[in-house]
């Protein structure tokens, strides 16, 4: 508990830190008597480091890259193996578990010690681990590095404790998996083929005991040559050569016979009996061609040989095999054979590997194949045997994430109970049918709901335009709901755009998105500058969408010479702002349109989200409009606000109107905190690939340019200062402040009509480091180095790149217009979230020492794309995993030579938030106000008028216009948040959600039922105000509204940026959360900003996770591992103590079911073998010690010995109390049976001694 007190001396009514509009009007000067200034803030802050632990908590999805499986019949769970060195271990809806070697080599095979609670790993670096199961985060016993050989296959018989380990030299070698160490004992690749052969017969590709024996030991290798190893002779029973190369082999269960695929697609049956031919071979699918040749077929990988006790006929089950010819456009497949039936399963993806899973762990037994878990590269799948039509069983794990690329992430914690049933009521009408009626068969472990559950909901976005909702509760995930957002545009005929043009390959990608999940109101914006709103509804409709398409682009014909100017000193009569009316349909002008069709006919939509709105940005003279980098939707105000590097735009979608389409720069009014200079263009260029931008220097003599030179007021700002009301001096660019209101919307036409705004004013783009004569942003000292500019370029990455505007030669008459890109195609390379969007850089030689090192990162762990002008046009961006590797690398721009003169930037909106707030500065009553940030780290509020009544609402034109400048930050900003004079966050107001086509009950006629949660709820609480909470990505301000100080302020970071801020509610408090680009994750105690964590945790090695990256309540966070995997973490101490309580149990004690008894006869005839004792066989006394340059014990954290006492939770007291009370029963039972034969032996000594007594009873001493 602390208890801090802002005190500021000299504080007056013009408190530095302020820049002040003179659009304010009286209301901008001093605070009112009753605004309450930092004297009067007391906040008790109950947050300490202590309340902070970060850590992993459950990792979704289909594991990335995978390469080999296995499973525990008895225990029933299953292991995955990645390239990346991860495991997955799978049981029961809720047992899910992810571990990770250190090393990170990629695992080669797994071995499950069946019902041990424990799992063998080889990996790439030649190593073997040992994990502990019996424990809820699995743990490694042993490790063993070979350093002479490298390992290529692993086998461990069932109640073995002696793994067979075959290598790429061919020799074998045995370790003891409890001391994990090695044997004596080796196979010799030189002993096991005969002496007479000269070749080296390969790698060891298989290593099996007979069924019928366990002395006796199947080695394959890869050449072709299958030996039978005698473990007790120490010699070879019979070799087999083939020419073909093998892959695999499988055991008939009787061990008399077995069955071998090779390279040639064919299958061959040994018979042990006679080993010098197979029995069979057998090409299934190749066929015999005219001229008597077989047709050449693919690699059988692998064939599994099982029997069934319902069925005579064996089950021949194997991947590929198919014909070169005719496999050209097939996919890969996996084929069951079953007597004379064929089945052949197409897989969307390429075969990793395959089980067949069986109820007995015995390999001797009738095997009884019930299920194939077959594993894909990209996905899982497990399909059902026991019925004729092979089904797939329902994956219950979210495998699917990765369906189509995740471009974008959300999550949002406590949420409204009632979401969730009511979505996973409509998702469930939209799942697929056909699956097997059976349980999903992998069903081990156990898990149990934990008691700090509550309702969280993850919202991903992808690259098909779709949006999927998950149910994140109890740290599992289930799909509830899945949204196309392509279903509102026409469809291309033939695959080309209304252009006549190719479409790009994603037009719908997701790029943001936005949830009230009180309201239920859902906003998407995608790649092609869209932003569709939905509306939730428990029943059909058929709707019409409304199509809205706003002009937010720049137009060089739309600037005003000086000339102009002079005779025109104002603007006629239509605004400078004012949307213009769109052409005429017979203008035949390809420009104004949007770069997708929304469907114009009414349009059935299931219950569910409902398109109600589409916005699109319209092309400008062959420019495609720029990607949309902030925003942000209020139910209880009806608006809709985004903005991108041109401007911001506000819609009313009650009134289906446009109320703002404002370039950034006209936000300012008259209160620009910045002087721009105007620039000349450079002359005799040869293509507009080198115009990033224009301005209306372009058009102006260098006589008639005047410059403004204003840095005496310039030099003034700092972080905690105020600018007074600045005199803009007079100059060819200033145009007249815009009106607030931009739109009548009662003069708009109707709802199904397709709406049009545009913008028309002039914008100033900003150039830093220009030498010589140009457009240039003087700013004050101490705040130019903290711009994130190179060479007049943003680097941040919230920002876009400007390639804008159609320039003007000089000189040269204007002729027809270059062959663009046609407006029916989106110019977007990647659809990216709010706060990583694309980023250029321009290659230049003008680069300070200051930012090559922030360059560096952006191109290093961004992988960020550099691309000139031309290359935004013309390359499109692939979604497909081929494109993977081009997030950690860059390409050139083909422009290198064009230094930064040539390229300006222009300052985006990077993010909103609507919320009730002061207007303006010193207001006594607060208003509904919308804070906009950009990414030159400025902070505007634009406050609005909206009525009150519904009636009003729907009639009445909502009023908005900028107020000016309120602070200016270091770094694009990031986030906006509010809190109470009592430190308690602010929401924002919201509409409760109503279904819109709900039946109507004509006495009661429908209204907006609008919740508050501001402060302002009475007229005495008005004279508290409230906080606002500002974080760009260098710096975190806490102002006071509405007097506009300044309280508290903190550099985040000096060397590094954030990507990624939110203020979070934590432990009944709230804090500041960030995410840098150094991989560290921070947190920061609210209003003080007092550093309560700062933990480098993940280094950013792609632009991945800097795009998923989300923080949420809590105390948890998520990102995307990898392209198919959602890694959830916790800051929250809390959450992390109670961590292990939600994790699900992966070992549960299980009898170990009994081997069947063959009977008299059966046993008789079959030959029953002595017993096999590996440990005298094994063993250090029979076999020696191996030697210690061969292979590196490394011991782990824990012995074998303590394998059991490791395990944690009920479940393992359990285990533990049933182990130590099946030892005890054993040992009584031991005991038992040898007091037993000791008074057995003791009765025969006793009768052998009565005996010897009577008959020497009668004889004499000499008689004896």
């Amino acid at each position: 508990m602390k208890k801090f007190r802002k005190v500021l001396d000299g504080l007056s009514s013009s408190s530095p830190g302020v820049v002040a509009s003179p659009s304010c009007g009286s209301a901008a000067g001093t605070p009112t008597a009753h605004a309450p200034t930092p004297l009067d803030i007391h906040v008790q802050e109950t947050l300490v480091s202590e309340n902070f632990h970060l850590c992993k908590t459950v990792r979704h999805g289909f594991p990335y890259q995978p390469t080999c499986l296995a499973f525990d019949p008895v225990q029933k769970i299953l292991a995955i193996g990645s390239r990346t060195g991860g495991i997955r271990i799978l049981g029961r809806p809720g047992v899910d578990c992810y571990s990770q070697h250190e090393s990170g080599a990629a695992v080669l095979q797994l071995q499950f010690l069946i019902n041990e609670g424990a799992l063998v790993t080889a990996c790439a670096d030649d190593t073997l681990h040992l994990w502990n199961l019996r424990q809820r985060r699995p743990a490694i016993l042993h490790s063993l590095k070979f350093n002479r050989e490298r390992i290529t296959f692993c086998h461990l018989p069932f109640q073995s404790k002696w793994l067979y380990v075959g290598t790429e030299r061919g020799n074998t070698h045995i370790v003891n998996i409890e001391s994990f160490v090695l044997s004596g004992y080796v196979i010799m690749w030189n002993k096991a083929i005969e002496l007479a052969t000269k070749t080296h017969p390969g790698p060891v590709v298989h290593l099996s005991d007979s069924p019928k024996d366990e002395g006796k030991l199947l080695i394959g290798f890869e050449s072709g040559t299958v030996v039978q190893w005698d473990l007790r002779a120490k010699k070879v029973d019979f070799r087999i050569y083939y020419d073909e190369a093998i892959h695999s082999v499988s055991w008939h269960h009787e061990g008399k016979q077995f069955m071998c695929s090779h390279s040639d697609g064919s299958l061959t049956v040994w018979n042990l009996r006679n080993t010098t031919r197979p029995i069979q071979v057998t090409y299934p699918h190749g066929k015999i061609l005219k001229d008597g040749r077989k047709e050449s077929c693919k690699p059988i990988l692998k064939v599994e040989y099982k029997t069934s006790r319902n069925s005579s006929e064996p089950y021949v089950i194997f991947s590929g095999g198919l014909s070169y010819d005719k496999a050209g456009g097939r996919r890969p497949t996996l084929t069951i054979l079953h007597g004379k039936a064929v089945t052949v399963l197409e897989m969307d993806h390429p075969i990793v590997e395959f089980l067949v899973l069986c109820d007995t762990p015995y390999s001797n037994e009738v095997q009884d194949p019930y299920a194939v878990a077959v594993l894909l590269e990209k996905d899982f799948i497990v399909v059902d045997l026991t019925q004729s039509n092979f089904p797939i069983f329902e994956n219950p794990y979210p495998m699917d994430i990765h369906e189509s690329p995740v471009t974008c992430t959300a999550y949002f914690a406590e949420c409204p109970p009632d979401i969730i049933p009511i979505l996973y009521s409509i998702g469930a009408k939209q799942k697929k049918t056909g699956y097997s009626h059976k349980e999903w068969p992998v069903s081990g472990g156990t898990w149990t709901l934990g008691s700090q559950t509550y309702p969280e909901i993850i919202v991903t976005g992808h690259a098909d335009g779709t949006v999927k909702f998950w149910d994140a509760s109890a740290i599992t995930l289930q799909m509830l709901y899945k949204l196309k957002t392509s279903k509102v545009f026409e469809k291309p005929k033939g695959g080309e755009s209304r252009s006549g043009e190719m479409l790009e390959e994603d037009p719908y990608a997701i790029q943001m998105v936005s949830w009230c999940p009180h309201s239920r109101l859902f906003c998407v914006v995608g790649t092609s500058a869209h932003v569709i709103l939905y509306r939730f509804s428990k029943h059909d409709a058929n709707t019409q969408i409304v199509s809205i398409e706003v002009r937010l682009q720049f137009d060089s014909e739309d600037a005003v010479s000086p000339s102009e100017t002079e005779n025109n000193p104002c603007f006629p009569e239509q605004g400078p702002h004012s949307p213009m009316q769109p052409p005429s349909p017979s203008s035949g002008t390809p420009d104004c349109l949007p770069c997708l069709k929304v469907k114009t006919r009414p349009v059935r939509m299931p219950p569910g989200y409902q398109a109600e709105i589409v916005v699109q940005l319209v092309w400008v003279d062959g420019v495609p409009p720029q990607q949309i980098t902030s925003l942000d939707i209020n139910s209880a105000y009806g608006l809709l606000a985004f903005g991108n590097c041109n401007g911001l735009a506000v819609i009313d979608y009650l009134q289906k109107t446009v109320l703002l389409c404002m370039s950034t720069l006209d936000l300012y009014g008259a209160a620009d905190p910045y002087q721009r200079l105007t620039r000349s263009p450079r002359k005799n260029r040869q293509s507009t690939s080198d115009f990033c931008m224009r301005g209306l220097s372009h058009f102006y003599s260098d006589s008639k340019k005047r410059i403004r030179t204003s840095y005496q007021s310039l030099t003034e700002l700092s972080d905690n200062q105020v600018s007074v009301d600045m005199e803009r001096t007079k100059s060819p660019t200033s145009v007249a402040y815009p009106s607030p209101l931009h739109s009548d919307p009662r003069s708009t036409p109707e709802p199904t009509a397709s709406l049009r705004a545009s913008h028309c004013s002039p914008v100033f783009y900003l150039l830093d480091n220009v030498k010589g004569p140009g457009r240039k942003l003087s700013l004050p000292t101490d705040l130019k180095p903290d711009l994130d500019h190179v060479n007049g370029h943003c680097t941040s990455p919230t920002s876009q790149p400007c390639s804008t505007g159609k320039p003007r030669i000089p000189g040269v008459p204007e002729g027809p217009r270059l062959t663009r890109r046609g407006p029916g195609r989106p110019p977007f390379r990647k659809a990216q979230s709010a706060a990583c969007m694309e980023i250029s850089l321009p290659v230049s030689s003008h680069t300070e020492g200051g930012y090559a090192s922030r360059r560096a990162i952006l191109q290093q762990l961004h992988g960020v794309s550099m691309y000139s002008h031309d290359e935004h046009h013309t390359t499109p961006y692939n979604w497909s995993e081929r494109a993977e590797s081009r997030e950690n690398s860059f390409s050139r721009s083909r422009s290198s030579s064009v230094s930064s003169i040539d390229r300006d930037t222009k300052e985006a909106v990077t993010t909103l938030q609507f919320g009730e707030s002061y207007g303006r500065k010193g207001e006594p009553l607060p208003t509904a106000c919308l804070w906009v940030g950009t990414s030159l780290g400025v902070v505007l509020l634009l406050p609005m008028s909206i009525p009150a009544e519904d009636e009003d609402r729907m009639e009445e034109p909502v009023t908005i216009g900028p107020s000016g400048t309120i602070q200016i930050l270091k770094g694009s900003v990031l986030r906006f948040a509010f809190l109470d004079c009592g430190g308690a966050l602010i929401q924002s107001p919201y509409e409760v959600w109503r279904d819109p086509n709900g039946p109507e009950d004509p006495d009661r006629p429908r209204r907006r039922k609008l919740v508050n949660f501001s402060p302002w709820s009475s007229q005495e609480a008005c004279v508290d105000g409230h906080i606002a909470v500002v974080c760009s990505e260098k710096q975190a301000k806490v102002i006071l509204m509405p007097s506009q100080v300044v309280l508290f302020s903190h550099n985040i970071t000096e060397t590094s940026f954030v990507l990624r801020a939110d203020m979070v509610s934590i432990c009944n408090s709230v804090c500041l959360a960030c995410f840098c680009a150094n991989g560290h994750v921070m947190t920061l105690s609210l209003p003080s900003l007092r550093p309560l964590m700062d933990i480098n945790y993940l280094p950013l090695t792609d632009m991945r996770i800097a795009r998923t990256f989300v923080f949420t309540n809590g105390g948890q966070a998520l990102y995307l591992s990898s392209p198919t995997e959602i890694q959830r973490i916790t800051y929250s101490q809390e959450m992390a103590d109670n961590l292990q309580d939600m994790l699900g149990e992966l070992f549960t004690p299980i009898e170990t079911p009994e081997a069947q008894n063959k009977g008299f006869l059966k046993g008789f005839f079959g030959g029953n073998t002595q017993p096999f004792d590996r440990e005298e066989l094994f063993g250090e006394a029979a076999a020696g010690k191996a030697s210690r340059s061969l292979a590196q014990h490394i011991p782990g954290p824990m012995g074998l010995e303590n394998m059991k006492a490791a395990a944690g939770g009920v479940v393992g007291d359990l285990a533990r109390a049933r182990i130590a009370l099946d030892q005890r029963g054993e040992r009584l039972g031991e005991l038992e049976e040898r007091t037993a034969l000791m008074m057995n032996s003791a009765e025969v000594f006793s009768t052998h001694a009565h005996q010897v007594m009577l008959k020497h009873k009668d004889k004499k001493w000499y008689q004896l």
